[in-house]
């Protein structure tokens, strides 16, 4: 069995980690905010990481029904135009969305 005092500790230390790992951010924040290397990926990674869930999405959905990606493909193209064209996410989203599930439900 194990020792009160130790199982304590153990969970003391962990959730001192936790809370460290959650606050440092905050803590480095001016620090971050005046690195080259953080601001050249802050504009780097958000389209990045866009990019692969969109793909990772689309094809995920695409290899879950048999026939042509149609409706996958239709609606990254629609997220693609409305994003170059009106420069809303939300827009793009909700819309590319919308198309993907009618094209699914009711032409699939």
């Amino acid at each position: 069995m194990i020792a009160s005092g130790y199982l304590i500790s153990v969970i003391a230390a962990m959730g001192i980690v936790t809370f460290a790992l959650r606050a440092l951010p905050f803590v480095a924040a001016r620090w971050l905010q005046r690195h080259a290397l953080v601001q050249a990926l802050g504009q780097f990674l958000p389209l990045a990481i866009m990019t692969l869930l969109l793909v990772h999405s689309a094809t995920g959905a695409a290899l879950a029904h048999a026939g042509w990606p149609w409706p996958e493909l239709l609606a990254v193209a629609l997220v693609v135009v409305l994003q170059w064209t009106r420069r809303n996410a939300l827009l793009s989203i909700v819309l590319g969305t919308c198309l993907y599930v009618l094209m699914r439900n009711f032409l699939v």
